[in-house]
């Protein structure tokens, strides 16, 4: 196939349909009518003899091609508008664009309103996407294009990644008060071991705590176990099991929740807190100032605002 007979805004469409998964919200997101993004289809599945997408109860999938063809796709069309940002590095109009932040949700709790202060006052008008992510995974998701940038602690290893250190993390003791003595501003390690523990896990059986503890010989009693730090507040109110988190995160919890924080009487590593992203795109005007906004997040005091 020539490139001189085909359309390129049908590229447009490709990537709208399979980020939305659906021709309506193709549709609302390109400005055209869902009759457009049908015919943009249709010439697309005659492009690459390819379905591309297949209806299902919960919108269109991708078919194995279709997954193929999207960081090819995506890749050719961030140089376009890298290329276009370039005659005017300075300009401010951002609204239509959206800009996709991998993060756990420990850090999109403590980081996130910071994080959407800080991009509105630098990039009025850009769309930030939280996406879930962490460092067994981010990798692989920055190189396959779910995501622009990440912040991780740790993961980006992968020589076609470029990485910034944003600071360094520690853990935390999160409980409800009233399970504390009056007054009572810690637990010692025989208390931490006696209380039961709600663990924080992708997987839901083994924690750092559980590593430091058999360190030392020691075991804990696990009574519950979640994959997202918000529900924290909800399984620990009115008990007097103990969560073991980062302290972004535990922090964020007890501002909200009137959950305290107590410092872990296990000695527990410190871990980097990392920005990453693609290198090819590092030079991205729009990237740029992203990565300046997630930096200014985390060098500066942490006030409600960046």
């Amino acid at each position: 196939m020539n490139i001189a007979q085909v359309d390129l805004n049908l590229l447009k469409t490709f990537e709208a349909l399979h980020d939305e998964s659906s021709a309506s919200r193709a549709a609302l997101r390109l400005g055209v009518t869902q009759s457009a993004i049908s015919a943009g289809l249709r010439r697309l599945r005659e492009l690459y003899g390819d379905p591309l997408f297949i209806r299902t109860g919960r919108g269109l999938a991708p078919t194995l091609r279709a997954n193929q063809l999207k960081p090819v796709i995506s890749e050719a069309l961030d140089r376009c508008r890298q290329s276009l940002a370039m005659i005017n590095p300075d300009n401010q109009h951002y609204e239509g664009r959206s800009v996709v932040l991998g993060l756990s949700d420990d850090f999109e709790i403590a980081y996130g309103r910071r994080l959407m202060d800080a991009m509105a006052q630098r990039l009025p008008k850009l769309r930030v996407i939280f996406r879930q992510t962490h460092s067994q995974i981010v990798a692989d998701a920055l190189l396959d294009r779910n995501l622009d940038l990440a912040i991780t602690a740790g993961g980006f290893a992968e020589r076609r990644l470029s990485r910034q250190v944003l600071g360094e993390g520690n853990y935390r003791c999160l409980v409800d008060p009233p399970s504390l003595a009056p007054d009572q501003q810690r637990i010692d390690l025989e208390e931490f071991v006696l209380r039961e523990h709600v663990l924080v896990s992708s997987g839901g059986f083994i924690g750092i705590t559980d590593e430091g503890l058999a360190a030392l010989g020691l075991s804990r009693q696990v009574c519950a176990s979640t994959s997202h730090f918000a529900a924290l507040p909800y399984l620990l109110k009115g008990s007097s099991a103990v969560a073991t988190i980062p302290g972004h995160a535990a922090q964020a919890i007890a501002q909200m929740t009137g959950l305290r924080v107590l410092p872990c009487p296990l000695a527990l590593p410190r871990y980097p807190v990392e920005l990453g992203w693609r290198t090819q795109a590092q030079l991205d005007p729009l990237l740029l100032k992203v990565r300046e906004a997630v930096v200014a997040c985390f060098t500066s005091p942490p006030p409600s605002t960046c």
